[in-house]
């Protein structure tokens, strides 16, 4: 790959980060694969934030919007994968007191609904198992599952 220099590196971020929100774990990813010295990332990252291409609370709300409405992600799995990107906890808790927890259980409901009609057992028992380890994939608590499968009938 032909390197390029910090100032490149900068332009290239920008239109990266004007595409979609970007954490600063994504940007330091993309500046590690582009052989950026590491003393120049946080040069390099503090600009972004400066003029306003990086904001990790923004990325923050945004993540959970898109993955909870898009993605039927469930709690836990956003809150797993926002650690992996390193965003600190009081942000990720703010991003999480937005949504909406009747929004949450339609939508959970929803999911094994549609899920239920693929899923083949030999009996009712082993059918909810196979949607509770869906369910919980998808990051919903086994509390939140439960009350879904009694809201559909599924005992």
């Amino acid at each position: 790959m032909k390197t390029i220099s910090p100032e490149q590196a900068l332009h290239r971020l920008a239109a990266y980060c004007s595409r979609s929100e970007r954490c600063v774990y994504d940007v330091k990813q993309k500046l590690i694969r582009w052989e950026i010295p590491a003393e120049q990332h946080m040069e390099i990252i503090r600009r972004l934030q400066k003029e306003r291409f990086i904001d990790e609370s923004r990325f923050c709300r945004a993540f959970v919007n898109d993955k909870s409405k898009y993605g039927k992600w469930g709690p836990h799995k956003i809150n797993y994968e926002l650690r992996k990107k390193q965003i600190p906890d009081e942000l990720i808790r703010e991003a999480l007191a937005a949504l909406v927890p009747d929004e949450s259980r339609e939508q959970l409901v929803q999911v094994l609904k549609s899920k239920y009609k693929t899923v083949k057992g030999k009996n009712g028992f082993e059918i909810r198992q196979k949607l509770i380890r869906f369910a919980a994939g998808r990051g919903f608590s086994l509390d939140e599952i439960e009350k879904a499968l009694d809201a559909i009938g599924l005992e």
